[in-house]
């Protein structure tokens, strides 16, 4: 409703107070159709939302998933949303920090981009509703035992998981005369010894050797690497946020060495492997951004809310990794792009 209308109406109801359909508190007139979405009640409302953002570092699919959900939001509430975004630069002790910062100012909703973010905002508040994205396995972060689809709790959210067998079948379908695979992870990160644990019986159903390969930060990430190298076929890197802040240095072991590395997600393929089975992370994220409008104009319960899945998984190749190890992908795989 534009000002002039506005005023009209208002007018309108100060002289005909006794008329039906023109209460002190309305001021559309009889004959204007009520808004037909939540959307238009949220714009009409006026009302400012304010979403503390804590990202656990800078990285390509991380950086994707948020813009993804600003842009959700904002396509949706223009500026009547404001965001307060904050990046841990990769150290877990900044996630508490940053979330405290965020319930003291009483933000409207948090979003907890990776595992550390979400568990630290976990342990800050049980009123405030946070969402969670690029997260791979809930139940394992919240460390819940009797995972159900939905948290119960102010916690909901999406999942970066891709299918672990799909993952699998990709090993077997590249790698099909291979014997010993390697599972390379941070073991400071709960979600990523969860992927290994499941691949790892897909993987042994399907006759190979597995070995973990676990280093607990960067300082010891080469030692380890270049263990991984010297004792596998192919190699596995789940979707690893330590992993995936150093494939320059990861690629720069087994590529020299000769061993192909099948990565979780896009990020850490683009960077030193060969294929992987990936989302979308800005598609992610922008799923998650609708989550937050559900939640902050129509009221949704957050309790109540499942934990969403990425819509689609694409298989694809590092073409530049894949020629210097002379693999020829199958038919079927898309080439990642090359900035």
């Amino acid at each position: 409703m534009n000002m002039r209308k506005m005023i009209a109406g208002l007018l309108a109801c100060a002289v005909f107070a006794g008329l039906a359909g023109c209460s002190g508190g309305d001021t559309a007139s009889s004959s204007q159709a009520p808004a037909s979405s939540g959307e238009e009640q949220a714009a009409s409302s006026g009302e400012t939302y304010t979403i503390g953002i804590c990202q656990l570092m800078q990285h390509p699919a991380l950086d994707a998933a948020t813009e993804g959900f600003k842009a959700a939001l904002t396509e949706k509430l223009g500026d009547q949303v404001e965001f307060n975004e904050q990046n841990a630069s990769g150290d877990n002790a900044n996630c508490p920090t940053i979330i405290n910062s965020f319930v003291s100012s009483n933000v409207d909703l948090i979003l907890a981009n990776a595992t550390t973010p979400l568990q630290a905002a976990a342990s800050a508040t049980d009123t405030i509703p946070i969402l969670g994205t690029s997260i791979t396995d809930y139940a394992t972060a919240l460390d819940m035992s009797d995972w159900t689809g939905t948290t119960g709790r102010n916690i909901s959210g999406t999942t970066d998981l891709a299918p672990l067998d799909g993952q699998a079948q990709m090993i077997q379908e590249l790698f099909p005369d291979a014997k010993n695979v390697g599972l390379l992870y941070c073991s400071a990160e709960p979600n990523s010894k969860y992927q290994v644990d499941v691949i790892t019986g897909y993987l042994q159903e399907m006759g190979y050797t597995c070995k973990e390969y676990s280093f607990s930060d960067t300082n010891d990430l080469s030692a380890v690497c270049t263990a991984a190298c010297g004792e596998s076929d192919v190699i596995y890197i789940p979707t690893d946020n330590t992993a995936a802040a150093n494939t320059e240095l990861i690629g720069n072991i087994a590529v020299p060495a000769g061993i192909p590395i099948v990565a979780g997600e896009e990020g850490i393929c683009s960077g030193c492997g060969v294929a992987t089975l990936s989302i979308d992370y800005y598609d992610l994220g922008y799923a998650t951004g609708e989550m937050a409008y559900e939640i902050l104009a129509n009221g949704a319960d957050i309790t109540t809310m499942e934990i969403r899945s990425a819509p689609e998984f694409t298989k694809e190749y590092n073409a530049s990794i894949c020629e210097q190890l002379g693999i020829t992908p199958p038919e079927g795989y898309a080439e990642i792009p090359q900035e």
